[in-house]
């Protein structure tokens, strides 16, 4: 009896595949209409609400510079990823591409341009944990950030154009980035242009400042003289064993260049302008010269009276030194508990210390400033009574002076214009390899693809309707059933 009961239930329990099978096939036809119905629905759908889409384009940008990872640039300046849309940047690509170049549509590509960081899940657990400990994590500035630019689809701007933009973009920040930190300076090696139709003895004067500013500079690539450790770690360790490629110098071989340069060249030009008075107006040379020297000596004053203030409150401060001192006795009374122990007579000792301290430094700057104008306007008087103390009266000795003035000047332009090109060239290569990577595109300029959009919705829509038709059809709806 029971085992009769248990064939039953079991019979009564068993899926009649055959059934399933056929009612599929009498619901083919449905199923068949509902995934083309689905298919048209959801592509016909997303293509009329697409066009008032907006649509993405995505590229990659990777900052990597001496600095940036306590956020500034080479030049101590703060650091912003958002000088990627810096509008001037913006109208610089859209008129390379030859795209509309107007107000408003700087305005509004600028408006769709985000950047955003790229943080690894690595430092963000990292911080996460720091804080849970009770520290303070160190200042984190990401140095991969997404370049997004979002415009609307009937933007008059086709795919390929937004990524050729996005690219320009970059490309144009890239350019500035290296004239501002790569090139040379534009002033740099102008000193001749600027002695255009000026006097000859305006000569001294220029290239004296010129020859030491070139000094100034290779002492410095060179890393014998860094002021600071910040400046070390700026001009890095690579500079003095750098070589150049084009020039095949290094910046040792040219600061001994300058040098020659001084000791032969122009020396001997500023020698025959000072031996023998040289002049194209003597009347108006000693005019500017007055000039100079009045200016010197109003500097000198001022100088000078500042150097006594400095004196003045130097004086005060060391000779209160002794009452802060003794205030650190008289503050040593009896202390609650719980009070927080801060002892008044140290803290102004302190102050007092940081007070002398900055005097002194001030003291010395303003007492060298002052050296320096009296050194300068003693030059210039000397150079003053010199040219005053010649005359222009043997017209055939005079003419041989120019000649062989100007023979030494060309000499000394060929020499300073091959010195000055060697500079750049070396410098150029020796900022490009440390700037080389400094501003990089890390990932492939990319759209949003429309199409492909549509085609994944109206497979969607085509696998939706099959699944309804195909559950219908299981169901026994629409399908004729047989006997």
């Amino acid at each position: 009896m029971n085992n009769d009961s248990s064939q039953q239930h079991f019979e009564d329990d068993s899926i009649d595949f055959g059934e399933l099978f056929g009612r599929l096939k009498r619901g083919l036809p449905m199923i068949l209409g509902l995934a083309a119905l689905g298919l048209a629905l959801t592509a016909g759908g997303y293509y009329t609400g697409g066009q008032l889409q907006s649509i993405s384009t995505n590229t990659r940008v990777v900052f990597s510079f001496a600095g940036f990872e306590k956020g500034e640039y080479p030049d101590k300046s703060k650091f912003s990823p958002d000088d990627l849309r810096a509008p001037d940047n913006i109208a610089e690509a859209l008129k390379r591409k030859g795209l509309a170049t107007t107000e408003e549509t700087q305005t509004q590509v600028r408006a769709a341009l985000t950047v955003e960081a790229i943080i690894p899940d690595s430092i963000i657990k990292e911080r996460d944990k720091l804080r849970a400990a009770g520290q303070t994590p160190r200042l984190y500035v990401p140095d991969e950030y997404t370049l997004t630019l979002t415009l609307p689809r009937k933007f008059p701007m086709s795919p390929r154009e937004r990524e050729v933009l996005l690219s320009e973009i970059v490309t144009v920040f890239q350019e500035n980035f290296i004239r501002t930190y790569v090139a040379m300076p534009l002033n740099f090696g102008k000193a001749f242009e600027s002695l255009l139709d000026a006097d000859y003895s305006d000569y001294e004067l220029v290239l004296h400042q010129e020859a030491k500013n070139i000094n100034q500079l290779l002492v410095g690539l060179t890393g014998q003289t860094p002021e600071t450790a910040d400046e070390k770690i700026q001009l890095g360790t690579m500079s003095r064993s750098f070589r150049s490629p084009r020039t095949q110098l290094t910046f040792s071989d040219l600061l001994k260049q300058t040098q020659l340069f001084v000791q032969i060249r122009l020396n001997e030009t500023l020698g025959l302008i000072r031996q023998h008075g040289i002049s194209k107006d003597r009347s108006l040379a000693l005019l500017k010269m007055d000039f100079h020297i009045k200016s010197l000596i109003d500097d000198e004053n001022k100088a000078i009276e500042e150097e006594k203030v400095v004196q003045a409150l130097l004086k005060q401060t060391q000779e209160g030194a002794q009452k802060y001192v003794l205030g650190v006795k008289s503050q040593n009374g009896p202390q609650r508990a719980d009070a927080t122990v801060v002892d008044q007579g140290l803290l102004d000792s302190l102050l007092a210390n940081d007070a002398y301290n900055f005097l002194i430094r001030k003291s010395l700057a303003s007492s060298l400033a002052t050296r320096s104008i009296q050194a300068e306007k003693i030059i210039m008087l000397d150079q003053k009574a010199r040219l005053a103390t010649f005359t222009t009266d043997n017209l055939q000795e005079r003419i041989a002076t120019i000649a062989q003035f100007n023979k030494s000047l060309d000499a000394l332009k060929k020499v300073y214009t091959r010195l000055i090109n060697d500079i750049q060239l070396t410098y150029t290569d020796y900022q490009k390899q440390q700037f080389g990577d400094a501003v990089r595109i890390s990932m492939q300029t990319k759209t949003q693809s429309f199409y492909r959009s549509l085609a994944m919705a109206g497979i969607a829509g085509l696998g939706i309707g099959g699944a309804l038709g195909l559950g219908l059809s299981l169901l026994g709806v629409g399908g004729r059933r047989s006997r």
